[in-house]
């Protein structure tokens, strides 16, 4: 036998802290013996469809596709859509949910599929937490619209009150042909930012909270428990009432909307294909960032409402439904809009894009300017409002019960104190929350919206995800686990392997780049924010895009021996073990086993190893 080198006798050293004995179950036993509590799953096979539609129809596709549409092309603007749709949005959707379904858990602990990049679920789980944080903020500014809506003269259709300028212009002004001191406002408008956000100058003077708002954030916070503190059943029934209501009210206003005089010049507007803009690269921006934001991909909630579902259930027809749901909702929702804002332009003897807005602004000045165009406009004004706030509170508590799920994966104690846990996630979040319904509350909105939650991260998220998949576990590895679930993957693995492999990363990291490249420091209303506000948005956005390469450094380091077998350990998937054995599936087939078993030293003495992972996952080395 030949000396060994310095190199084999470290190796040695590494892989020989003793071997691990199988359980009686084999190797799919668990290493401490612990019983794992049965997982909850949806009722039946279509509630998990229902909370895919409620929890992804939202905001976006009333405010954001319709004024993308009409700003990119018109019906010009589906192309690249649909291109993005097929390469990038439902190859991540079947990813996300499927890898919840086949693992059981929750967004962070899914990813143990690959230990070395679990860091992908946090960084999903906090971009969530962040958009928690805010997403609600708008529903406190739709209740508060909605209390005022049942009122004979709705209170933003005319000037004269105590929120008003001198350079308000109303009907009755402009028919006495009233001169504005400087600009000329739409009460709407002034009722928006002096009633409603009683706007400051800047991040720098909050001035205090709006007590109406802030009543009306802890309204909707009462309802978003409410929905989810019993689980996942519960929360099953609750979203067939909040994932389809929207739809009859849609359908009314639609009905509505297109009998309205001017109605067919804001749909022309909206759908008249412009093909020029192909050639304009914000377009092709436009559409990757909004299946992302429509589709929710990135947020680790899809992945935790995929793992209640149960192991054999065809995700894969699921996925496409919602796809083609969702793009046809958000097409229709502009469809609805658009009528509305024709009849506005027609009114006041204008085009469509002067009236036009997106964001908040489409929902809080332009439909509620248009309402008071119409006959008995509180009925339609109340609609209007009713169906936006159910339309965000789904997607608010489906997305706090995707955090939920995750942080109790991680902390199973609480389990059994859910209700508790719920509460205590909605009040840190509601707190956070009251920096935005100051006066000054906006500018702190929009920081979250354009770097917590932004463009970028999710971008990212998209990245790391489809290198963890395709280059480490192996996407023709990870098809063999999706075929164990349903047959009909076979189908369609191909193309997402092109798509994992090399569209969906490719594409993803252009309009990130693309998005960096072009950055310009955030204002809001023509305010531009001090440095520390920028500082703050930066931090915000790279903690959750630098999360995975944080966590695989943190668990390398974990590791005693060298760099190239930590990494390799890293890479081996680590999997619960009671929902495969009831299945008859063995995760680790095609697997080859490593010839000694590895542990981590990871309490504080240094004297003192543990097996991998704390002993709480199986047991035996395996590596591809």
């Amino acid at each position: 036998m030949g000396k060994k080198n310095k190199s084999d006798t470290e190796m040695d050293n590494f892989a020989e802290v003793g071997d691990i004995e199988l359980q009686e179950k084999g190797k799919l036993g668990n290493v401490d013996g612990e019983v794992e509590e049965e997982r909850d799953h949806w009722a039946n096979q279509w509630e998990f469809l229902v909370s895919l539609i409620g929890y992804s129809v939202g905001f976006g596709n009333i405010w954001r596709f319709p004024y993308l549409c009409f700003k990119n092309g018109g019906g010009t603007f589906l192309v690249p859509y649909l291109i993005f749709l097929v390469v990038g949005g439902i190859p991540l959707l079947f990813l996300e949910v499927s890898l919840g379904q086949y693992m059981q858990r929750g967004a962070i602990e899914a990813w143990r599929i690959v230990p070395l990049l679990q860091g992908i679920g946090f960084s999903g789980i906090l971009i969530a937490f962040y958009l928690n944080n805010y997403y609600i903020v708008i529903l406190s500014w739709t209740l508060h619209y909605f209390g005022n809506s049942f009122q004979a003269n709705l209170p933003w259709a005319t000037c004269g009150n105590a929120w008003n300028t001198k350079d308000c212009i109303d009907d009755e002004r402009r028919n006495l042909s009233y001169q504005a001191v400087n600009r000329p406002t739409d009460p709407a408008e002034e009722y928006w930012s002096n009633r409603v956000l009683q706007l400051t100058d800047g991040i720098e003077n909050p001035n205090g909270i709006q007590w109406e708002l802030l009543l009306s954030l802890i309204g909707a916070w009462i309802l978003v428990y409410l929905c989810i503190f019993k689980g996942v059943k519960w929360t099953g029934k609750v979203v067939w009432f909040t994932a389809l209501f929207p739809y009859v009210v849609l359908i009314t206003l639609f009905i509505r909307g297109v009998t309205l005089e001017g109605a067919t010049d804001g749909l022309l507007y909206y759908a008249k294909p412009n093909v020029t803009r192909l050639a304009d690269s914000q377009v092709w921006l436009d559409a990757g960032t909004q299946i992302f934001f429509s589709m929710s991909i990135g947020l680790g909630s899809l992945t935790s409402l995929g793992s209640y579902n149960r192991f054999r259930h065809n995700a894969l027809r699921d996925v496409l439904t919602y796809s083609a749901v969702n793009s046809l909702t958000s097409i229709f929702g502009g469809c609805c809009v658009f009528s509305v804002l024709g009849f506005m332009a027609k009114r006041l003897d204008t085009t469509v894009d002067q009236v036009a807005k997106g964001g908040p602004g489409l929902i809080f000045i332009a439909y509620p300017k248009a309402v008071t165009m119409m006959p008995v406009s509180p009925i339609w004004a109340v609609l209007f409002f009713l169906m936006v706030i159910v339309l965000g509170i789904d997607s608010q508590f489906v997305n706090v019960e995707g955090v939920t799920c995750a942080l109790l994966d991680i902390f199973p104690q609480w389990k059994k104190r859910r209700e508790l846990f719920v509460a205590l996630l909605c009040c840190a979040s509601g707190i956070i929350g009251l920096t935005m319904i100051t006066r000054g509350g906006m500018y702190v909105f929009q920081l979250f919206d354009s770097y917590a939650a932004s463009g970028m991260a999710l971008l990212a998220v998209a990245v790391w995800e489809s290198v963890a998949i395709a280059y480490i576990h192996g996407g023709p590895q990870f098809g063999k686990r999706m075929f164990t679930m349903f047959e009909s993957s076979r189908y369609v693995m191909p193309w997402f392997y092109i798509c994992w492999y090399f569209l969906t990363p490719a594409s993803s990291l252009a309009v990130f780049i693309y998005l960096y490249v072009n950055y310009s420091p955030l204002t809001y209303n023509g305010v531009e924010y001090p440095t520390w506000g920028i500082v703050l948005g930066w931090i915000l956005s790279l903690s959750s895009m630098l999360l995975p390469l944080i966590v695989a450094i943190r668990r390398i380091t974990q590791l005693d021996g060298p760099i190239k077998g930590r990494i390799k350990w890293l890479m081996i998937p680590q999997f619960k073990s009671k929902h495969f054995i009831r299945e008859g599936v063995d995760p680790y087939e095609g697997l080859i086993r490593l010839p000694k078993p590895i542990r981590i030293a990871v309490s504080d003495d240094p004297g003192s190893p543990r097996e991998a992972n704390d002993g709480m996952y199986v047991n035996e080395v395996f590596a591809k």
